[in-house]
């Protein structure tokens, strides 16, 4: 089962493109994020936010790095669900950040938003897949 499921993250189809790794989008995307947080301002409450989203924001490319050596289909679901959680995370810090106006380029945080959005649905979809397939096994 562990196969089929790291091939379906791996060939998840979006948009125009007909493969793409994953793992590369995650790292794309932990830079947009490196590059956001550079851009909030050293107040209080700027240092504060630009703190807690640097706690969530390189997990999900590590965490699914962690998931390609799984020892189990157990420890790979887990992994695969944390990335999902920091993920979700990472989306919340990115809404009050904009909320708070901490960035002035509102369309890059749009992009970066985005980018949370689907690489949430991309593993919320085969989190769920794998479940179904799961259950279809035990039957």
């Amino acid at each position: 089962m562990k196969f089929y499921f790291r091939n379906l993250l791996k060939l998840t189809k979006l948009g125009k493109q007909n493969k793409y790794d994953l793992e590369e989008r995650l790292i794309n995307f932990a830079i947009m994020i490196y590059n956001l947080e550079n851009e909030i301002p050293k107040t209080r409450f700027g240092n504060n936010s630009a703190n807690q989203i640097s706690k969530s924001w390189t997990s999900p490319a590590l965490n699914y790095g962690e998931a390609q050596g799984a020892e189990s289909d157990k420890d790979f679901i887990h992994k695969i669900r944390i990335v999902l959680k920091e993920l979700r995370e990472t989306k919340v810090c990115i809404k009050i950040i904009e909320k708070a106006n901490l960035v002035t380029k509102k369309e890059s945080i749009k992009t970066i938003f985005n980018e949370c959005d689907e690489l949430c649905a991309i593993f919320n979809s085969s989190l769920g897949t794998l479940k179904k397939k799961k259950i279809s096994e035990n039957i």
